[in-house]
């Protein structure tokens, strides 16, 4: 369709077959056309231009997938380095010659287009530089020479209307024969959907066929009138209804200011991928609307973005049409949903492309058993000591959520055994690995892993101390703080171990555990000792040793004085915890 196209074929013997070409691709729309699927049709219209880069002879060929409205309806085209162009390419015969390589080398052959950057190839005076910096480059010379300039192309399109759905919002529009399309005076807003649908097949949109909804009279001269009977998407409800869901029974206005005032921004955000590119842009462009409008007080409707990944089976995403579903109600009446919520939680990072593994439903159930044992197991032996612990009751044991006074009183960690006291500090690890892991980074599989590695030095200490010399009040603190741990991904055998306990009031209105940084730091670190930089002796130090005695203790290694006998010393680089290294000439 480009205005040229006539023009260059005019009285020469390609306009035939041109407009064949052109006659097949006007009966496709531009949506088809624009897709990637599509099959690559064009031809050649025997004309040709010349680059201005390099004078080289460029052919000239019409498209399908080259639409007038995006840019100037005319590509470059670039085979080597545009998957559709490398398609059409490969149809005809058309020459593809790289000019970006990821190693800065040709390839005789091609598997297909090579998108990412690299490094410029076959382009003059722009080869070995990386295509980022090229691009910039090339820019700068045709504008400098008056031979090209950049531009920005939009790939905005008019919102999608065609998909008509009943509960879309209504276009508050109406049709006078006298006064033409008018709209809805404001005191009449928001314009209601009715209830008296009938949801016939008919491809019109049902609200058509409500005559209490349709028939009207005009805002204007209160003549016979008739409503607009399309809905908007409702792409357009979901980009404010977290204004709403501040006030929901709000009826003066769509939603209350202070309260959103209050409320919004949403702190996170988590959903697919694909709401990135579609709800995420046009609930950002509503709020920017209505913060210009001066009705809300902030631009930016999420603060912060996670998208969550997907649980495919055998290597492919699920898909209902392709048959390849697991489904959730066979694993929950088999297992449970303790182990199904485990499972997933514990198949990999939440953001990425996880497998179903069905032996790793059974590790999960198996986990669920083992911890069940050894926290039941401890909750039966802490009731058989109860006067042992506090003399009373349970009155006495700590306030949750943190190391109140009475643990304080009642656990003295100097009485630990050195067992006891790995424990102890485990605990403390755990809780503060469960806490960054889930609260920072959505790693739960990570967290799930540290409480695993609590439930095993559990169960070690019971096989060490031969189950009846355990210290009660230390199994308590334990069991009580992973059952908080473990209450967000399991939190049915959380609440019933948590009642079993003798705990009041549900597990879930419970304050979320603290760890002690001192007690959480490991007693002794492994350090390392290196001679410019190569290895050369070790040591085990206690955590948190000060730099100068890691430099005492790696100056008076014997195995160290033999490589610097002699040699002088230039500097010494010490990192607590981890290393020091001797740097000599």
């Amino acid at each position: 369709e480009h205005p040229l196209v006539d023009e260059i074929v005019k009285d020469i013997r390609y306009k035939e077959e041109v407009d064949k070409i052109r006659q097949i691709i006007s009966k496709q729309s531009d949506i088809e056309r624009g897709s990637a699927e599509i099959e690559k049709i064009g031809c050649f219209t025997g004309r040709f231009i010349i680059n201005p880069l390099n004078d080289e002879k460029v052919p000239i060929w019409i498209a399908n997938y080259v639409l007038l409205e995006y840019g100037t309806g005319a590509i470059m085209a670039v085979p080597a380095h545009d998957s559709r162009d490398f398609e059409f390419a490969k149809k005809y015969n058309i020459p593809i010659r790289e000019v970006i390589s990821e190693d800065g080398k040709s390839h005789s052959q091609l598997s297909g287009a090579y998108v990412e950057d690299g490094v410029m190839i076959n382009s003059g005076p722009f080869n070995g530089l990386p295509s980022g910096n090229g691009r910039k480059e090339v820019t700068s010379y045709l504008e400098k020479n008056k031979i090209g300039k950049s531009d920005v192309n939009y790939k905005l399109k008019d919102w999608l209307i065609s998909r008509q759905r009943y509960w879309g919002a209504p276009i508050p529009i109406i049709y006078c024969k006298k006064c033409g399309a008018v709209q809805v005076a404001e005191g009449d807003l928001p314009v209601l959907l009715p209830y008296n649908i009938d949801f016939k097949p008919t491809g019109l949109s049902p609200l058509s066929y409500c005559e209490e909804f349709v028939k009207t009279k005009c805002p204007k001269c209160g003549g016979e009138a008739k409503r607009e009977t399309d809905t908007m998407d409702t792409f357009v409800c979901s980009s404010w209804y977290f204004l709403r869901y501040c006030s929901p029974h709000f009826e003066r206005e769509a939603f209350d200011k202070e309260e959103v005032k209050y409320w919004m921004p949403v702190d996170q955000y988590i959903g697919g991928i694909e709401h990135a590119t579609m709800h995420l842009i046009y609930s950002r462009f509503f709020t920017k609307v209505l913060h210009d409008a001066g009705l809300i007080n902030f631009k930016e409707p999420f603060t912060r973005y996670y998208p969550h990944g997907v649980v495919a089976l055998g290597g492919q995403k699920m898909s209902k049409s392709k048959g390849n579903i697991v489904n959730p109600s066979e694993i929950y009446n088999k297992y449970g949903a303790d182990t199904l919520r485990l499972y997933i939680l514990f198949i990999g990072p939440a953001d990425s492309i996880v497998d179903w593994s069905d032996s790793g439903v059974e590790g999960s159930s198996r986990f669920l058993k083992r911890f069940w044992r050894i926290v039941f197991d401890n909750i039966e032996y802490i009731g058989l000591n109860k006067k042992r612990i506090t003399g009373t009751d349970y009155s006495a044991f700590p306030s949750e959520g943190k190391l109140g006074a009475k643990l304080k009183d009642l656990f003295n960690t100097g009485q630990l055994t050195e067992t006891e006291k790995e424990l102890y500090r485990k605990l403390h690890q755990t809780i503060k690995k469960v806490t960054s892991d889930i609260r920072e980074r959505f790693n739960f599989n990570t967290a799930i892993s540290a409480m695993m590695e609590l439930v095993n030095l559990m169960y070690k200490y019971d096989e060490e101390v031969k189950s009846d010399n355990r210290n009660p009040l230390l199994v308590y603190e334990i069991s009580r703080k992973l059952l908080l741990l473990i209450s967000p991904i399991t939190p049915f055998i959380a609440e019933e171990l948590w009642s079993r306990m003798g705990e009041k009031g549900s597990i879930h209105r419970k304050a979320w555990p603290e760890f002690d940084p001192e007690i959480a730091k490991e007693e002794l670190v492994t350090v390392i000792f290196q001679v410019n930089g190569k290895l050369r002796d070790k040591a085990e130090v206690a955590a948190g040793l000060p730099k100068e005695e890691l430099k005492k203790m790696a100056m008076n290694s014997e195995k160290i004085k033999k490589f610097i006998e002699s040699r002088e010393v230039i500097k010494i680089i010490s990192v607590p915890g981890k290393l020091v290294n001797i740097v000599i000439k």
